[in-house]
């Protein structure tokens, strides 16, 4: 037998184990012998016992006892034990006084009896098993013998759950134990129904003309939510045994459609590990919803035969074909993914049900056998961590690397010298992550190119680690910038270019800017920045310090210190500082705030004067009264443990939202939460974050309130109210009563990493002492390590299945799952977005 086929009977085997473990009666022999006295006593609640009264003279009951002995080690499985009465002849009690007693078994739970069999209706081990489970299941296996009885049954289910429908020629056959079987075990989470009748196997639409066989079918009442809506159902193709029927059911318990996002020699589903094949449908962005309704099409066709994954080329860089639309992944080891090019979804069902069209259709594309060579080759390179992934696909490529000088232990220190500014990048040549971000630090060179004052330099830390211990490089990668190769600061940001760019531009002006004139620093509030900050948009920071705040104005410069290359800050504290100060209603020392968009500027007063509440008080300060949330924004609010009040849209929210909502925000209790929006068409991580909350996406716009930091529960803004300032606050009252049964509650987990990080140092070299660490420093000074930012593994979601089902088919041609990448092959992927 295969691995895969070992894999699915280890799992029985083990329901079966669950099922065996009930305690049972000891005794050396299986099938016990009693007085009627010993047995009566002998029964307890809530067991089950099949009992047959004899006489000891009964020579025609031999042939029944022996059926009897044999069923006992199975009954006994399922707690059910099986007793032999030896009736003395002058008993003359109820079941062991009457001749035709004594040609019947009987099954009691407790001491109640349940049924009386004949014994000619127990005739071997299949119908004793059969009959007893029957009789103990009757009120959870329904008998139905007409197509009305079945649909009523269907109609009571619909939208709660499934139901397994078995037809079986007679009772008592090997057929109608496995059935009995099953429903012992999956009784709990399917219906099952049951029949003998061949007129309602004919009903059903079953194709099988021979009734003679057992059949059983799948009925998917639990997604039809609609009284109108039929239940699918879905035959299994097998024979009836135990364990086909618990093979079925599993096949029927997953996902229709499994979305994935990575190399498909990695996905291992249920339907491989049952030993069937996997097909995949090769989507894009630009035509997912037609390739999801294809792939349902597709997935219902072949329910039972083979599994359909969902496979997103937009996630997965493959080296394909480009018109390659399926892809056929078996369960035989070894054997690799076989990519494939058909015209409609007829050809897909042909494909799995027909081994041999598989080869047929690759003999036609022989001409490109070396494209999947070249393939086979590149997947050897494939590693678990996704970005390891996207460098190795990319390592032919070479980057440009002219504009970044080169610096070893002999350059480093007088290159620094040399330029006003010296922006080092920090890596090493063997690890993926290095490697990614040199990719982005190209394209910020290409940015800079020709921009005075700024050199872009790199060490690779493997070749000169000397050069990385005495600066203090623990991990990598890490960017520092050097003014005069004196006083440095560390990037503690994303890696993308457009961060990264940012960063070296706003380090290259003071912060603070000091400003000297009254008209300077109206002018800068006003967004008058020096010429190589013309492209600089957001909020900057003023400070207005007169003569007699002294002490917070060296705390607002050593906080402007820390900040540099994150904040735009400016400084005034000339005598007139009173009367600009006065202008926006608050007084030295203070801060004022110039949003970016219409310049408003806002004044807030400087309470703290310590360097660290500064910094604190300014990053809070530069946040977004009503912010749009997205990847790279949401640590920052995050920071702040507050509830969120959050309003999910599907493209930009409208003009009386936005205002009743900039309203909530600005009012008195924004203190206590985070107003903000999250737009799905910018932000699809959203609609992931929504199916968390409610399994599907709910219809939008939609305003929760997410407690992530206390309990984690999800409460809905009910959808029949307008979202006004009045409806909200009113809504948050109740809330805050307890009034308001939240949607859902999400799990206390920890989100950690799946594997603990490398200590690539301390693998190299004996582990250094620790020592302090301050953001900013002179070289003179003794630094300590800070994390550099950004994230190193991405993770997919797991697939959830389809919600989706329509009555009617898709658009069956599958050339639109093609895609059309020739452009993007030329253009080659932007590394910045690993």
């Amino acid at each position: 037998m295969s691995a895969q086929k070992d894999r699915w009977v280890s799992s029985f085997s083990f329901l079966l184990f669950c099922a065996s473990s009930i305690p049972r009666r000891g005794s050396t022999r299986l099938l016990q012998e009693l007085s009627p006295q010993e047995y009566f006593s002998s029964l307890q609640a809530g067991r089950a016992s099949l009992a047959y009264f004899s006489h000891n003279a009964s020579p025609g009951a031999q042939p029944f006892l022996e059926q009897i002995e044999n069923s006992a080690e199975a009954l006994q499985d399922y707690g059910i034990s099986v007793v032999k009465v030896n009736c003395p002849k002058e008993d003359v009690s109820r079941y062991c006084g009457k001749e035709n007693t004594l040609r019947k078994a009987y099954l009691f739970r407790g001491n109640m009896l349940i049924r009386e069999f004949p014994t000619d209706a127990l005739f071997d081990v299949n119908s004793v098993v059969a009959n007893v489970l029957f009789a103990l299941l009757f009120n959870e296996v329904k008998y139905v013998e007409t197509l009305a009885d079945l649909q009523n049954i269907e109609n009571a289910l619909k939208g709660r759950s499934n139901i397994v429908f078995a037809y079986v020629p007679a009772t008592g056959t090997a057929e109608h134990r496995a059935v009995m079987e099953a429903a012992f075990v999956y009784g709990t989470v399917h219906q099952f129904v049951l029949t003998t009748e061949a007129t309602l196997l004919r009903d059903t639409g079953h194709d099988e003309p021979d009734v003679s066989s057992a059949r059983l079918l799948f009925c998917h009442c639990q997604r039809a939510t609609d009284l109108a809506q039929p239940c699918r159902r879905t035959a299994m193709g097998q024979a009836l045994t135990m364990l086909n029927i618990h093979r079925h059911l599993k096949l029927m318990g997953a996902p229709l459609v499994t979305e994935v996002a990575e190399d498909p020699e990695k996905v291992s589903t249920v339907h491989l590990q049952l030993g069937l094949p996997l097909v995949f449908i090769l989507s894009q962005k630009e035509t997912y919803e037609a390739d999801r309704r294809t792939a349902e099409f597709v997935a219902w066709q072949l329910l039972g035969k083979a599994g359909v994954a969902l496979l997103s080329r937009d996630l997965v860089d493959l080296n394909i074909l480009l018109r390659s639309n399926v892809a056929l992944k078996t369960p035989d080891e070894g054997v690799p993914v076989k990519y494939l090019v058909l015209e409609d979804t007829d050809e897909v069902i042909t494909l799995v049900e027909d081994k041999s069209k598989v080869g047929q259709i690759q003999e036609e594309e022989e001409e490109d056998q070396e494209d999947e060579d070249e393939k086979e080759n590149n997947n050897q390179d494939i590693q678990d961590d996704q970005v390891v992934e996207a460098v190795s696909r990319d390592k032919k490529r070479e980057l440009p690397l002219e504009q970044i000088l080169v610096l070893t232990e002999e350059t480093f220190h007088s290159a620094l010298l040399e330029t006003a500014r010296t922006v080092v990048l920090f890596y090493a040549s063997w690890e993926a992550v290095s490697l990614a971000v040199l990719r982005s630090y190209t394209e910020v060179a290409d940015h800079l190119k020709g921009t005075q004052g700024v050199l872009l330099a790199r060490v690779n830390c493997w070749d000169w680690p000397g050069v990385c211990t005495k600066e203090n490089v623990t991990q990598f990668p890490t960017i520092k910038i050097y003014e005069k190769g004196e006083r440095w600061v560390m990037y503690d940001g994303m890696w993308g270019t457009e961060e990264l760019t940012s960063f070296i531009m706003l380090s290259r002006v003071s912060c603070p800017l000091k400003l000297a004139t009254i008209e300077e620093a109206e002018g800068y509030l006003r967004g008058e920045f020096p010429s190589e900050l013309s492209s600089y948009h957001h909020t900057s920071v003023l400070g207005v310090f007169s003569t007699a705040t002294s002490e917070a104005r060296e705390a607002f410069e050593e906080a402007g210190n820390i900040l540099s290359g994150h904040v735009m800050m400016g400084m005034y504290f000339e005598d007139d500082a009173l009367a600009l100060s006065h202008k926006y209603a608050v007084s030295p020392p203070a801060l004022l705030l110039a949003r970016s968009g219409d310049r408003s500027v806002e004044g807030v007063a400087l309470s703290k004067q310590s360097v660290q509440d500064m910094v604190r008080m300014i990053r809070y300060e530069l946040l977004d009264v009503f912010p749009e949330i997205t990847v790279q924004n949401l640590p920052r609010y995050l920071q702040l443990r507050k509830p969120f009040l959050i309003l999910f849209s599907d493209g930009d929210i409208g003009e009386m939202e936005s205002k009743e909502m900039l309203k909530l925000a600005k009012g008195r209790p924004w203190q206590a939460f985070v107003a903000c929006w999250l737009n799905l068409k910018k932000t699809p991580v959203g609609r992931g974050v929504l199916k968390v909350y409610f399994a599907t996406v709910p219809s939008l716009p939609l305003l929760l309130w997410v407690n992530l930091h206390a309990g984690g529960q999800v409460f809905q803004f009910p959808s029949e109210q307008t979202v006004t300032e009045m409806n909200v606050l009113s809504w948050l009252e109740r809330l805050k009563a307890g009034l308001e049964v939240p949607s859902s509650t999400l799990s206390e987990e920890d989100w950690k990493p799946p594997l603990p990080a490398y200590d690539f140092l301390q693998m190299m070299e004996t582990a250094m002492p620790e020592v302090p660490l301050h953001p900013s420093h002179h070289r003179g000074d003794m630094p300590a390590p800070e994390s550099p930012g950004g994230d190193t593994t991405v993770r997919k979601e797991p697939s959830q299945e389809t919600k989706a089902e329509k009555g009617g088919s898709p658009g069956r041609d599958l050339r639109g799952t093609a895609p059309r990448l020739a452009a993007r092959e030329k253009q080659g992927k932007r590394h910045s977005e690993l």
